[in-house]
């Protein structure tokens, strides 16, 4: 039941807002559609958490032997929760922008959570792809109908990279599907033996769509143009949840199906997250716009969640899913105060910006605690994942070189001290430079939404325990699927 609730509440909402012409209305029944799918997710870590609730399986497609198999598992429930959580956020952090025909905007945006929710809880392969689908094709009108003066062209630059993507995933399930005795279900993929040498080219298949999803160098430049042109709260959704989607699938299907040639390529993609972490941690430094530094410090972070997957031990694994959800709150937060910024002062540029403390001390209170989780200070909910990954990394006995690549992740952590800090320190200190323009956007919904953000930055900062333990058996049950092929 909660499985299914999980996704058919949005979906059913998401139509039904498609019928409405009120603004106020659209707005309204989002929230409240947000917040019925966020107490589904909450009754199923809690009242209903016995295992009955959390699976659904039915007949779908049984000429090719394909199941409506939905199955929540601590992994699951955690990325399940971040999307559950950040929505409300993100529809509240837009309640008193104005769009043009809100019931489309604010229908597409359901039916995306609707796919999110699908990847994450599906089991069975071809499902898991029909809900890939789901989750991207609502963005696409989203960021070209709602989105900035060169939406047209980068949009059409992000339907080209996750189209490919698809293409070569889907190329990699049929593959799969005969090798795997015709079957779609994960439980069965996973008691077949792959053939080492055939999993070294399936891996390829799979690993390169969820390395764009992430996205992971060289598979990102889509990124920072799609978050810089995007409406904001897409950008939430595509930087808070939707690069969950390929850290993620990397964790459910790579790992344990792949598991000879995820230890084989270990090296090969470590050194692409290396490079792409160093890479984006030094354009970031140079940004002037405060979306495309915001971007690019998503980039760095998602790079050293990929890395610690990579180092295919417990601390590793475990640290980067709960980063997963921790990145998922923290940047939201950051984009909600870059956009109000944005509409306070008519302008996203640092160098224009500068004494905002002076004109708005509790936004900069705000900001200045989201900055700091999102470098990972302790007691902030960023601390524990990241030290965990660390820990991983530099235990691993997969990776040959995984102390220089811990020491590399560490200079990039450095490096996002310093963009970070002396963001903070153009934007909210110094001499005025510019005074606010039109309305004040933070507003009671704005304040309202940061407030949750930073409550969750304190207490899992504090007491992360619940999260850890939530996750704990999911991980093991991956690992050792993988030390057992292995």
């Amino acid at each position: 039941m909660i499985a299914v609730l999980l996704f058919l509440v949005p979906l059913i909402s998401g139509i039904l807002l498609f019928a409405t012409k009120n603004a106020q209305q659209a707005k309204m029944l989002a929230l409240l559609a947000a917040i019925a799918t966020l107490v589904v997710s909450l009754l199923g870590l809690t009242a209903l958490k016995q295992p009955a609730y959390l699976e659904f399986d039915v007949a779908w497609l049984t000429g090719i032997n394909s199941r409506f198999h939905l199955k929540l598992d601590g992994i699951g429930q955690l990325v399940c929760l971040l999307t559950a959580i950040s929505f409300p956020l993100i529809i509240l952090s837009a309640w008193n922008n104005e769009y043009s025909k809100p019931n489309n905007f604010f229908g597409l945006l359901l039916l995306s959570q609707a796919g999110l929710m699908g990847v994450f809880l599906s089991v069975d392969l071809l499902l898991f792809y029909f809900f890939w689908e789901l989750a991207l094709i609502p963005v696409y009108f989203l960021c070209s109908g709602w989105g900035g003066e060169k939406r047209i062209a980068v949009t059409f630059k992000f339907f080209i990279y996750t189209f490919v993507g698809s293409l070569i995933m889907l190329v990699g399930i049929i593959a799969l599907y005969f090798q795997c005795n015709e079957t779609f279900d994960l439980k069965i993929i996973l008691s077949q033996k792959i053939d080492p040498q055939v999993q070294n080219w399936l891996f390829w298949f799979f690993f390169v769509a969820f390395a764009i999803k992430m996205p992971v160098w060289p598979f990102h430049t889509w990124q920072p143009d799609t978050y810089e042109q995007s409406p904001t709260p897409v950008t939430m959704v595509l930087s808070g949840i939707m690069v969950k989607m390929g850290l993620f699938a990397v964790i459910r299907w790579v790992a344990p199906v792949f598991s000879s040639a995820f230890y084989q390529w270990g090296d090969t993609i470590s050194l692409l997250c290396i490079v792409g972490m160093l890479y984006a941690s030094v354009v970031a430094i140079k940004q002037d716009d405060l979306k495309r530094l915001i971007a690019y410090s998503s980039i760095a972070h998602i790079g050293l969640m990929c890395l610690a997957l990579f180092a295919s031990n417990k601390s590793g694994m475990q640290g980067a899913v709960l980063q997963m959800f921790v990145h998922g709150i923290n940047i939201i937060g950051l984009w909600i105060v870059a956009n109000t910024i944005e509409q306070n002062y008519g302008t996203r540029k640092i160098s224009e910006l500068g004494g905002l403390a002076q004109q708005a001390p509790t936004l900069t209170i705000m900001l200045v605690i989201i900055a700091l989780a999102n470098i990972a200070l302790p007691l902030t909910n960023a601390f524990v994942g990241e030290f965990m990954m660390f820990n991983g990394m530099l235990s691993s006995k997969i990776t040959r070189y995984n102390e220089l690549d811990t020491v590399l992740a560490g200079l990039c952590i450095i490096l996002a001290a310093v963009y970070t800090l002396n963001m903070i320190k153009q934007v909210f200190y110094g001499a005025v430079k510019r005074e606010a323009v039109g309305n004040n956007a933070f507003t009671m919904p704005v304040k309202l939404a940061l407030t949750v953000i930073i409550v969750l930055i304190l207490v899992m900062g504090v007491y992360p325990k619940p999260f850890l333990d939530l996750t704990n058996e999911a991980v093991d049950a991956v690992l050792n699927r993988m030390i057992t092929v292995k």
